[in-house]
Order: C-alpha cells, then sequence, then structure tokens
C-alpha cells in the first residue's frame, strides 16, 4: 500500500497524474530534465516538498541508473506502488525516446556540417549551465545541515576538483555521512 502524500492537504495523485506529470518533465526536460523535474514534482504539482525531493534526490544519485527514472520510480511507488513507478517511468521516458531517435536519424544524415556540429557544443554548454543553475537553486532553498554540507563540499572538491572517480568517492564518503548523522544524534 503507498504511502501517504508528503504534503498535506493534497490527495496523492493517481496513475494517469504521474504518467502526465512526467511526461511533461521528459518533453520539456530534454537535456536538462532535472531542473524540469523539480519544477513539475515541487512546484507545480507539489507532490513533495523541497527538503524531501532533495533528500529523495539524494538518494537516487547513489544509486545505480538515472538519477530522474530512479526519482520517478521512487515518487510512483510512494503514491500508486509498482502501477505508479511504471506510469512514472514510462511518461518520463515515452517523448525523450520518440525525439533522440528522430533527432540521431537526422544527425547520421548531416553530422558533416559544421553548424550541426557547432549547434551540438552550445547544446551540451546550456545542459552544463541548467545542471549548476538547479543544483545552486536547490542549495539557497534547502539550508542543509552542518553535516550535509560539510559532506556535499567533500564530495565536490574530490569529484569536481581533484577529478577523483565518483565511485570511490561515493563509497568513502557515504558511509562516513551516515555514521556523522548518527554520532551526532547521540551527543
Amino acid at each position: 500500500m503507498p504511502e501517504s502524500p508528503i504534503v498535506p492537504g493534497r490527495a496523492a495523485p493517481g496513475r494517469l497524474a504521474l504518467f502526465l506529470g512526467f511526461l511533461k518533465v521528459g518533453l520539456l526536460g530534454f537535456g536538462g530534465v532535472a531542473a524540469w523535474a523539480y519544477r513539475v514534482v515541487v512546484e507545480e504539482r507539489h507532490w513533495l516538498g523541497e527538503e524531501e525531493y532533495a533528500a529523495l534526490l539524494g538518494v537516487c544519485q547513489v544509486l545505480p541508473g538515472p538519477n530522474i527514472v530512479n526519482a520517478a520510480v521512487m515518487i510512483g511507488d510512494r503514491f500508486q506502488g509498482l502501477g505508479g513507478a511504471l506510469a512514472a517511468v514510462l511518461g518520463l521516458m515515452a517523448m525523450p525516446l520518440a525525439i533522440l531517435l528522430t533527432l540521431a536519424t537526422l544527425f547520421a544524415r548531416f553530422q558533416g556540417v559544421a553548424d550541426v556540429r557547432a549547434a551540438i557544443a552550445g547544446t551540451a554548454w546550456a545542459a552544463a549551465g541548467i545542471v549548476i543553475g538547479i543544483a545552486l537553486r536547490m542549495a539557497r532553498r534547502v539550508k542543509p545541515s552542518w553535516n550535509a554540507a560539510l559532506f556535499g563540499s567533500l564530495v565536490f572538491a574530490a569529484v569536481g576538483l581533484l577529478q577523483l572517480p565518483l565511485i570511490a568517492t561515493v563509497l568513502v564518503l557515504a558511509p562516513l555521512s551516515v555514521a556523522a548523522v548518527f554520532a551526532r544524534r547521540r551527543l
């Protein structure tokens, strides 16, 4: 049985609502899904609060697989069980798959054109900007604890600045962050 919704006073979204919400995320978020997932799930539909979404996304980032697909599964499952998870993932993947297949076909035909290569490079920079923007927005609004800020900074320094492998960094810092939380609660 799915858990009750996190946002007080809101009914749990049905399977169709989950499908349509994540369909919008998949369609509008082509190349920048995280920003649109936040907008739809937290700001428009109010399915989760900001802190709950940030915590869920944090869990999704250490699980194998794409973060937003993991989030769709967890959100869909929370409100409608397995059927909700399937509806959310199908909604999320339908439009990007159709668009990607179309663009791949066009790219195969026009990949030698210099303007096409330049457009792809520009798109990559725009996608990076979207990711940085949503991270800064979430950091401002969520107000992380001292431990969360410390371990977030350590991960950023290890992976972003020192270019250490992500998996090794997570395997070392995730247990340390959990231990720090438990140690702090005992004090």
